[in-house]
């Protein structure tokens, strides 16, 4: 908890504001705050809860991080899914969080990825390799001069999954100096994309979300903490939360995030 401390004293309000681009959300509507690798399958399960006659839902998402410090200073959230347990501990602590409404929702994958010629989501071109210490040289070669996009590793939880990959394969070291760092799993996405980066480090399920990237390689599992996305409530919308935490434990939103790619948890 201390790196996400330093990290929230070293970011200004400015940048805060910046990264969140959030659009004032009328009075009525329930405000979900939740991680930018959620987007694709949220937006989904959202739709399907206002056409079972939910009450109209506006979604913000950011970095887990920049949510977790809008949250804190008293945004008017109703929701927070988080990408990881660490920014969830921190709201817990503060007491922003409803306690009782706190359960773990999804997990995710950590992939490698490159820039595709395939106009097709990278997950129907084959079933990409696990890498291991004495495979992933192989892998990193193509960085060449280019830079590795990645999350901000001591404050986004994509960042810190993958910086504890590499450690965890002992490339850390050598790769740092090459890492370009973003505000958001989808910002580093996007870099790769556009043929910005040559090589990314993201979830399984935004290279499925994006047809413009390959998956070159899995991080194995044990290499990172597992990649957990809690949910709860802020503490004093427990009630007008309520209905719309327990729809997504309903099947058809289970079905609709393991479509895009998520293992469903709850």
């Amino acid at each position: 908890m201390s790196q996400i401390r330093s990290y929230l004293r070293a970011l200004g309000y400015a940048l805060l504001a910046a990264m969140l681009c959030i659009a004032p959300a009328r009075a009525s509507d329930l405000t979900i705050f939740a991680a930018a690798s959620l987007k694709e399958a949220l937006e989904e399960v959202t739709a399907l809860w206002n056409a079972e006659g939910g009450e109209p839902a506006r979604i913000s998402f950011a970095g887990s991080a920049a949510l977790a410090r809008q949250v804190a200073q008293g945004a008017p959230a109703d929701v927070f899914i988080s990408a990881n347990t660490a920014w969830m501990t921190y709201l817990a602590e503060d007491g922003a969080i409803a306690a009782e409404t706190h359960r773990d929702l999804l997990a995710n994958r950590l992939v490698l990825i490159a820039p595709s010629e395939a106009a097709q989501p990278a997950s129907v071109l084959y079933e990409p390799p696990t890498l291991s210490t004495g495979t992933a040289a192989a892998f990193f070669h193509r960085l060449g001069d280019g830079r590795l996009a990645m999350a901000f590793v001591d404050a986004v939880p994509a960042g810190i999954y993958g910086k504890a990959a590499l450690e965890a394969l002992d490339l850390w070291p050598r790769l740092s100096p090459s890492v370009v760092q973003t505000d958001n799993v989808r910002t580093a996405l996007a870099l790769v994309a556009r043929g910005e980066t040559p090589l990314g480090i993201v979830y399984a399920t935004d290279a499925l979300a994006e047809p413009r990237v390959t998956v070159l390689a899995r991080f194995p599992e044990e290499s990172h903490p597992p990649i957990t996305y809690p949910v709860a409530a802020i503490a004093g919308r427990e009630t007008r939360a309520a209905p719309f935490l327990s729809f997504l434990s309903t099947e058809p939103a289970r079905a609709t995030f393991a479509r895009h790619g998520f293992t469903p948890l709850l």
